[in-house]
């Protein structure tokens, strides 16, 4: 058997161990996939009036379900992400990992399961949120076909980036809670970006904050996608921030994996 089947063999049998943990243990998942479902209501129906006329557009509550529901679709990928940094720090407190590490199975497979679970599960919740918003009113009715498949492919890509970046934080976390914590950037990021106001509508001291970080370039390039409007720059500069992030997250994770245990 040649590297690449057994790398292959070995990945798909961890993914089939993670997805069967999430399916044993929801209650985590549930607990992430509430978070973006409350902010969407929360937002739309008691702040979405005054939302969208604070924006200039009115007190039109349909406007602003347009514009929130891509940084919450984001917002969900990142909170799931969460779920996978702890799982990854379960596995290596609790020995299994040392235990992958002694066994004949090909090594980057115990990451790439842990990954593609996570990818997996993130999809699964964004469609779920989608289903949600598009219960309460949210349509994307001038967006094309290419434009649905460049959105889908974004997600994934943004799955893919954070989920590298939360294996990472599980694997330097010495228990389940400080990978918790060390992961909640993923879910404040996107409160302080352009998902519930445009980044102009901000204070100028607080722009360059929303304005130079990963996830307001992706909401705005998924924004531009789902609603059919222009994305200028923002589409170049998502895809860096995920390359650089998957990276970063990809060597990260191989690093302390092959870290010698103490």
């Amino acid at each position: 058997m040649n590297s690449l089947t057994l790398a292959v063999r070995d990945s798909s049998t961890m993914l089939r161990r993670n997805l069967l943990h999430a399916r044993r243990y929801p209650s985590l998942t549930l607990n992430l996939l509430l978070t973006p479902v409350i902010l969407l209501l929360l937002f739309v129906y008691v702040f979405g009036d005054v939302m969208s006329a604070g924006m200039g557009g009115g007190a039109d509550r349909s406007a602003y379900i347009a514009y929130v529901v891509p940084g919450i679709l984001l917002m969900t990928i990142g909170g799931t992400v969460v779920g996978t940094a702890v799982s990854v720090s379960n596995d290596m407190t609790e020995g299994i990992i040392a235990r992958f590490r002694a066994m004949a199975i090909h090594r980057g497979s115990v990451l790439i399961g842990h990954v593609l679970g996570s990818v997996v599960q993130s999809v699964m919740s964004v469609i779920l949120v989608g289903a949600v918003a598009v219960a309460i009113g949210f349509r994307s009715t001038n967006a094309t076909a290419l434009e649905w498949l460049a959105a889908f492919g974004l997600l994934a890509l943004v799955a893919l980036a954070l989920t590298w970046i939360a294996v990472g934080m599980g694997m330097v976390s010495p228990n389940a809670e400080a990978a918790s914590n060390n992961a909640l950037p993923l879910i404040v990021l996107p409160l302080i970006s352009s998902a519930f106001v445009p980044v102009d509508a901000m204070p100028g001291w607080f722009q360059p904050i929303a304005e130079y970080q990963p996830f307001t370039p992706a909401i705005e390039t998924l924004r531009g996608l789902l609603l059919g409007t222009e994305i200028g720059n923002n589409g170049w500069l998502a895809i860096a921030w995920c390359l650089a992030l998957t990276v970063l997250g990809y060597y990260w994770s191989k690093a302390v994996f092959n870290r010698d245990p103490k």
